[in-house]
């Protein structure tokens, strides 16, 4: 019989914080190659990935961000983390996070999906597929704003890891 396990709650609720991270974010550092394959091969399907990039962060990056609060709230009480600066830093990240999630990352995701809905309907399916000055700028956005968050969950993870 081996050893008893001790598994506190602490743990539990740390665990379900780490898990909620890779559930928000973890498909996000994929969606560069998605589209970069995506507008190599047939551009009929970039409307369909940005209508799965806004729905994604609807119904699975915005609810794990709360249970990353929630949880982050919990340890940090817990634990009597508050005055420290990766509970700061991890506080601040997420509020930031979220807005730029729901200003305008969501926001770019359904003018990039409109925008290149219409550049299709005006191709005449010969030749290369051209996007047009809408559907680039709001690209743009995405690229830009993304990858600053993406930075900010990277260095959150830091910061949370190394505790400085």
């Amino acid at each position: 019989m081996g050893a008893p396990l001790a598994v506190t709650g602490y743990d539990v609720v740390m665990a379900v914080h780490i898990m909620a991270v890779v559930i928000a974010f973890g498909w996000t550092f994929a969606l560069p190659l998605v589209f970069a394959v995506a507008s190599k091969g047939d551009p009929r399907t970039l409307p369909v990935l940005h209508r799965v990039e806004l729905q994604v962060s609807r119904w699975m990056l915005n609810p794990a961000l709360v249970v990353v609060l929630g949880a982050g709230i919990y340890l940090a009480s817990d634990g009597h983390h508050w005055s420290e600066f990766f509970v700061q830093w991890g506080l601040a990240a997420i509020i930031v996070i979220g807005g730029l999630v729901g200003s305008v990352l969501m926001p770019a995701s359904r003018r990039a999906e409109a925008a290149v809905t219409a550049d299709l309907d005006a191709w005449d399916g010969r030749g290369e597929f051209t996007p047009g000055p809408d559907y680039l700028a709001a690209t743009r956005r995405l690229s830009v704003v993304g990858s600053i968050a993406g930075v900010l969950v990277l260095l959150t993870i830091l910061f949370m890891t190394i505790k400085p």
